[in-house]
């Protein structure tokens, strides 16, 4: 089975070659391959030259103006011929065996649409931080289902991974209309299209928070966003939608405190 993984990049030299070597770096099993294409929105900084280093490993390499990451992405999806398609920020890191154990995942659920597992949030240094958040969402893990997910987001996207053809049948590709929620909305459409299954095991991704990341500086409008997702989604006036609401506010006010502690 072929995986194809996209890095969005925009004058992300400072953490590029970490992201791709922990793509490049990963073990498949035998019949398997990677599929590994960058997309970068016009850097100046480096970027693409780093890129450029790894030229030899990559399916392909973009560097053109775009509107942004949802922009970037839709581009490298009309481009990936992988069975299986997930992206990993430049400011992000898959741990090893990451995509060897989604390939599995989506080899033993063939009607599944999406799989996703744990994922840490770390710091520049890549310690780990905010526990909190992240033991909230593994909590829900168990329960997982299309309700509990239009309650709140507890699938984090750099450990998420879906179908190209449950992509084509949830539209195609990301909302451009979104600052930050467009990954939450896709996986509220993706899972009309069968459904999300659990990878069970260690986390299987680093997400990054830092200052300048779209957490970091948009939270107040990213939980807008997921909200309104969830409303649009399973109706505004639903029990769902009134649950996210609460949720969203609770979650932003945790930010703000754990922002005011820096």
């Amino acid at each position: 089975m072929k995986i194809s993984i996209l890095t969005p990049s925009y004058n992300g030299a400072r953490w590029l070659a970490r992201a791709m070597d922990s793509v490049l770096s990963q073990e498949l099993a035998p019949g398997d391959e990677l599929e590994y294409l960058v997309l970068d929105g016009g850097s100046t900084d480096g970027s693409v030259q780093i890129a450029e280093a790894r030229r030899g490993r990559l399916a392909a390499l973009v560097s053109e103006k775009d509107a942004g990451p949802a922009d970037a992405l839709n581009k490298g999806f009309r481009r990936a011929t992988g069975e299986l398609i997930g992206w990993l920020n430049a400011d992000d890191a898959y741990r090893p065996g990451a995509l060897a154990k989604a390939l599995a995942a989506a080899k033993a659920h063939p009607q599944a649409a999406f799989f996703f597992g744990q994922c840490r949030i770390v710091d520049e240094a890549g310690r780990e931080i905010r526990g909190f958040p992240t033991r909230v969402k593994n909590a829900c893990f168990p329960f997982s289902s299309r309700f509990l997910i239009q309650c709140i987001n507890y699938v984090s996207q750099p450990s998420s991974w879906f179908r190209r053809s449950a992509l084509q049948a949830a539209g195609g590709g990301l909302r451009t209309d979104f600052t930050a929620a467009w990954d939450y909305d896709l996986t509220l459409r993706l899972w009309k299209q069968g459904g999300g299954v659990r990878i069970a095991g260690e986390p299987l991704a680093d997400f990054q928070w830092h200052p300048g990341s779209i957490s970091g500086t948009h939270y107040e409008r990213q939980f807008a966003e997921e909200w309104r997702a969830a409303a649009e989604d399973a109706g505004k006036y639903s029990p769902q939608a009134a649950i996210h609401w609460g949720v969203r506010h609770g979650i932003v006010a945790c930010y703000r405190a754990m922002n005011r502690r820096r």
